[in-house]
């Protein structure tokens, strides 16, 4: 078994009387209030008096042959999170569970975790044979077994034709496949990735997320997979689970997240383009329905807010409504606004409108689609069906449903 249980862990970095005191001087500084030991205040960071909480109350369970993905911005503790399950990390409070075993003081080296890191990590006078077959070497494998399980993975991974070279004659996406193939060559029970393809280029880092998808469907075991861009988490995870400040957010499938995000921060993190908002939007009710109101045009919200608004009798309030651009439609009616940015894309145009001081953005297919009718100064009618879009109580910013 290699599923991982993680339950109520936390992480937190001791630091010096003096750093507290430094920070609550930065803080001064900002002009904010100085806070309360037990209060955070610095961006991504809790400071308490015991250090800097980097995770806390973490709960996930993963299953054997899961591939999860842990997303979300620099410093939201994801690394973190994967340097205590590889055994990196102590663990400050809580219990890991890898299969049934009871992990939090077992070694690194006999957990039978392999981990992929950002920057390859590669011995340089190694050769790429060398490099893959080290670790079974330290185990005292035959010659034999190491000689058929590296060359099985440099298969799987199709660098058989690199064997003999040094990684400083690989490519980036090479030496990327190298390190993948260390990992699997000790056919491990969990995969752990830690931004493996951060440092390729664009058309690259495209090239990998497909070469990941189909090492996944060749062998048999679980990942877990650090990454900031959520388009990786999106194509490459079975789950998603985005984090912020050392907190889970929300854990769902790719298109749980998309379709139904719990909050604003999760709305606006994952999606590109970034989702449209339009703040301080009224939400009222007339008869027995709900509406709300952006710019000065009433919009009944759809059957899926109505049953619930009306079961839980929210009142009136104010509400953040978020919108994808790509269910934003040119119409004949609705809201108009004028054309900043106009972003040619090829199949779509990525326009940028200025709606009364707002900026909105909205991804329009071009096929059949006058560009004249698209240029920047241009008027843009456009609007959205109620039922794609989102509703969030402008307090608490989660999702109204």
């Amino acid at each position: 078994m290699s599923s991982i249980t993680l339950k109520n862990i936390k992480k937190i970095y001791p630091i010096t009387a003096e750093e507290v005191k430094s920070n609550k001087r930065a803080a001064k500084k900002r002009k904010v209030d100085t806070p309360e030991p037990d209060d955070g205040f610095v961006p991504n960071l809790q400071i308490t008096d015991e250090g800097v909480v980097a995770v806390q109350d973490f709960n996930l369970e993963i299953k054997d042959k899961e591939f999860v993905v842990l997303v979300g911005p620099s410093g939201c503790g994801k690394s973190t999170t994967l340097r205590m399950i590889a055994g990196l990390e102590e663990i400050t409070d809580g219990e890991l569970y890898i299969g049934d075993v009871y992990s939090n003081v077992i070694a690194p080296r006999d957990r039978n975790i392999a981990m992929v890191f950002q920057n390859y990590s590669l011995y340089p006078h190694m050769t790429v044979y060398e490099n893959m077959a080290f670790s079974l070497k330290l185990a005292k494998l035959p010659k034999e077994e190491i000689d058929k399980k590296v060359k099985e993975a440099a298969q799987i991974l199709e660098i058989t034709q690199i064997l003999d070279r040094l990684p400083k004659a690989l490519s980036g996406g090479q030496r990327q496949r190298v390190a993948i193939g260390r990992a699997i060559v000790r056919q491990p029970q969990v995969i752990l990735m830690d931004e493996p393809l951060s440092n390729l280029d664009a058309k690259l880092r495209g090239q990998m997320r497909s070469e990941i998808i189909r090492l996944r469907q060749k062998i048999d075991t679980t990942f877990v997979y650090v990454t900031h861009d959520q388009i990786e988490a999106m194509t490459l995870g079975d789950r998603i689970v985005v984090m912020k400040d050392g907190f889970i957010q929300q854990v769902g499938t790719p298109q749980e997240v998309f379709n139904h995000p719990i909050n604003v921060f999760v709305a606006g993190f994952i999606g590109t383009p970034q989702i449209n908002f339009f703040h301080h939007v009224p939400l009222s009710r007339k008869g027995n329905d709900y509406y709300i109101t952006i710019q000065g045009r009433d919009i009944k919200l759809d059957e899926r807010y109505q049953k619930v608004l009306k079961e839980k009798n929210v009142p009136e309030k104010e509400v953040i409504v978020g919108v994808r651009p790509v269910h934003i439609e040119k119409s004949n009616d609705g809201f108009t606004g004028k054309i900043e940015v106009s972003e040619m894309m090829g199949s779509e145009v990525h326009l940028h409108i200025n709606l009364n001081g707002d900026d909105i953005v909205a991804v329009i297919p071009t096929a059949n689609l006058d560009l004249e009718t698209v240029s920047l100064d241009k008027d843009f009618t456009f609007n959205f069906n109620p039922s794609l879009i989102h509703v969030f109580d402008a307090e608490t910013e989660e999702n109204l449903i």
